[in-house]
């Protein structure tokens, strides 16, 4: 039985995505990577912007006009149960808090198809059942060359344009013991790579040590051949101690910072905890401790309350601090947020005319970062097909006599960047 799994919104959601996609190939079901008609599919929703939530809605139409069950999860699922249960007879939500449970459902699918029953009726029957509660956390994926470990869920910001904490709740986080003692099982299993994922992961145990505690005593445990990623930071709780842990060699010079705006004032008026300042200075210790690393942030064109002259300043800072890409978003109102009936929004044409402006200056700084990196020796992880990732994210052909293993760490030089190629000796 074939089954695809379709993932909008966040890295997190990717991470679970392939815990689910991996469960099922591990119980002997064909994943497929391409949409070809498989009759069990997975949706798995965000909630960022009313464009993910229709683009979810268009999606979902759509596969359940060609699949025997459509699965919904995510975000959107969270809040939005009857109207995504609305959109076909054959579609079954899962709220966040059931989500981790879908990690059993090929089982269950696999003995219920085997004794008669459709794909649709055998996951009504496992929503109706007993169900052992799962963890994505440490969850290592058999088809990639890299591992995923969850150690934060949630978060405890109230940003005025964020339905996201309303669907995933307060923060809370795995013990650190137990995130040390499962990236270290993942090392014992061959991989080279984790990636560290949560909603807000600067959040994880703010109150306590922080994410700069944790990973000192990741990487006090850690051999000199494994390496860290981090999905993302919010800028509020980054602070020297979580910078001088990433200036260890073995976390990887890639980092995606969602920024949204670089007007304190707007900053101010979202509910943003943290000074434009503050982010500059987060960017000058990450390029005096690594070489030239990819910086990506998100930005939020039009947000509530945005003059001519903050809209300047914000396309001044990302000249001026030359990201390697962006993720440009226009303002979507959201519903149950404090800024969804704010009488300080933006005409529309304005708002979509900055976004679009965003969007042609990460191309273009997009297309100067790769440039720059022609000649530079680089760490790549091996992938399928003689492909890779280097450690500032770029995806490349590895070109060498030997041959090479799959989830390798390999040492090279980029010597093409149009195509992108490592030569690794």
């Amino acid at each position: 039985m074939r089954v695809y799994v379709y993932t909008l919104g966040c890295r997190l959601n990717q991470c679970e995505s392939e815990a689910i996609a991996d469960s099922f190939v591990k119980n002997g079901f064909e994943v497929e990577k391409e949409y070809k008609g498989a009759e069990i599919t997975i949706v798995n929703t965000c909630t960022v912007t009313s464009k993910a939530e229709q683009k979810a809605r268009r999606m979902i139409r759509l596969f359940s006009d060609k699949s025997e069950v459509v699965i919904v999860t995510g975000c959107y699922a969270e809040g939005s149960r009857e109207e995504i249960e609305n959109l076909g007879d054959n579609i079954v939500v899962f709220s966040l808090s059931e989500k981790a449970s879908i990690l059993s459902l090929p089982q269950h699918i696999g003995n219920m198809v085997l004794s008669g029953m459709n794909a649709y009726n055998a996951v009504k029957s496992f929503k109706k059942s007993e169900r052992s509660v799962f963890s994505f956390d440490a969850h290592s994926f058999a088809y990639h060359s890299r591992a995923y470990l969850k150690i934060q869920d949630g978060c405890d910001n109230s940003c005025g344009y964020c339905r996201t904490t309303i669907a995933r709740g307060k923060s809370v986080f795995l013990e650190p013991e137990i995130v040390v003692e499962r990236v270290k099982r993942l090392e014992e299993e061959g991989f080279h790579e984790v990636m560290l994922t949560g909603v807000n992961l600067t959040n994880y145990d703010h109150d306590g040590e922080g994410l700069g505690g944790v990973m000192e005593k990741i990487l006090s445990a850690l051999g000199p051949d494994m390496r860290l990623r981090l999905s993302s930071m919010e800028p509020d709780h980054v602070d020297d101690r979580l910078l001088d842990a990433i200036s260890d060699y073995r976390v990887f010079p890639h980092f995606h910072i969602p920024i949204q705006t670089a007007s304190d004032y707007v900053l101010g008026i979202i509910g943003r905890k943290y000074s434009i300042s503050h982010v500059e200075y987060i960017i000058k210790r990450l390029r005096e401790m690594k070489d030239d690393p990819f910086i990506a942030c998100d930005i939020i064109a039009g947000l509530p309350g945005e003059r001519e002259e903050d809209w300047k300043k914000t396309y001044d800072f990302l000249s001026k601090n030359d990201f390697a890409a962006m993720h440009v978003f226009p303002y979507s109102p959201r519903p149950g947020t404090p800024l969804y009936d704010s009488k300080l929004k933006i005409e529309e044409r304005v708002r979509d005319q900055r976004a679009a402006e965003l969007r042609k200056l990460s191309d273009r700084q997009s297309r100067q970062y790769l440039e720059r990196q022609l000649g530079k020796n680089v760490e790549i992880i091996a992938e399928k097909n003689g492909e890779g990732t280097t450690g500032n994210y770029l995806k490349a052909k590895i070109i060498t006599p030997n041959e090479i293993k799959e989830g390798g760490l390999y040492r090279g030089k980029i010597t093409s960047i149009f195509p992108l190629e490592v030569s690794v000796g």
